[in-house]
């Protein structure tokens, strides 16, 4: 009998930004479900960050990582599905 259990290789760097854009926006969509249940109204992004302080700039920072992460995925999948499977290189002749 063959080993059932085969251990994998490390996750690929696009499945970790996948998690971290799923973590990301469901931690954003409760935050803001959770404000607005006790408040019921939503809450402004921009004051909040603001009373940050200093740290505003590290929050802004991570979350431009995660849209550019994201916006780099979603075109990298759609350059694989554009670019035929056997494209060949130019020979000079």
């Amino acid at each position: 009998m063959g080993n059932e259990f085969e251990e994998k290789d490390d996750w690929k760097l696009g499945t970790i930004c996948w998690f971290a854009v799923v973590v990301w926006f469901s931690s954003s969509l409760l935050s803001q479900a959770a404000y607005m249940a006790f408040y019921g109204v939503p809450y402004d992004a921009v004051t909040l960050l603001k009373q940050f302080g200093p740290l505003y700039y590290a929050v802004m920072i991570v979350e431009l990582f995660i849209w550019i992460s994201l916006g780099t995925l979603i075109f990298l999948r759609f350059a694989r599905k554009v670019t035929p499977d056997s494209q060949s290189p130019m020979s000079s002749i």
